[in-house]
């Protein structure tokens, strides 16, 4: 594949979210080649690396994800993955933790295999004050942080039709969430194992969302290297 047509089957892929299967007839590359390249680069993507300021609006939202093609070892899925409600990684439906630091402005989309207390205060151990404001919808998982000094946890109950309390809610983290949703769509069913790259890159395509093509170029490619 020409360095030329992998920078731009790069940059056509982070910055429009294009899928493989139209990259392959824009370029006139292989899908098996694409689809090899594209998955190399999203593995070089690293973790990111939380440094919470706060206050934190903390919320998840749950991605129906089995497995694919070789990598089954089952009869295949019913289709949809029809399991309401919360779900794990076991049941084919992964949690997807949105964390948006008011302090910073910074958004951060990380998937967990199950959303336990345990992982929550994972995610908010990296913080710079020692004890954070973090807003939360009413799932119990949270109702933990009520208890350690670490936290200062104000939350409202969907449930109860209550969804912003002044300050109080967790708004940022659902129109993020419906961004990153709206990113795996074009994808068509993305396997649980392989959820997190995916993920990652729709973080790197909101930092380069407003960059001039250029400069979104080598962020990208400085972001891989």
């Amino acid at each position: 594949m020409a360095l030329r047509k992998w920078f731009l089957a790069v940059y056509t892929y982070i910055r429009f979210n294009t899928s493989l299967r139209q990259l392959d007839v824009e370029i006139d590359v292989s899908y098996k080649t694409i689809y090899r390249r594209v998955q190399r680069f999203l593995r070089a993507l690293d973790a990111p690396r939380l440094q919470l300021e706060g206050p934190i609006e903390i919320d998840e939202f749950y991605v129906k994800a089995g497995l694919k093609g070789r990598e089954r070892d089952r009869e295949s899925r019913s289709r949809g993955l029809s399991t309401r409600g919360r779900g794990t990684y076991a049941e084919d439906k992964l949690p997807v933790f949105v964390l948006a630091d008011r302090g910073s402005g910074e958004r951060h989309v990380i998937p967990t295999k199950a959303a336990t207390e345990s992982r929550i205060r994972l995610l908010l151990a990296d913080r710079q004050q020692e004890s954070l404001t973090v807003y939360t919808d009413g799932f119990r998982a949270y109702d933990p942080l009520d208890e350690d000094d670490a936290f200062t946890r104000e939350y409202v109950v969907h449930g109860d039709g209550e969804y912003a309390d002044g300050d109080v809610h967790v708004n940022t983290c659902e129109s993020h969430a419906s961004l990153a949703r709206r990113w795996l769509s074009p994808h068509r069913g993305v396997s649980k194992d392989r959820l997190t790259p995916y993920i990652r890159a729709f973080q790197l395509r909101r930092e380069v969302f407003r960059k001039p093509g250029k400069e979104a170029l080598k962020t990208i490619l400085e972001t891989a290297l």
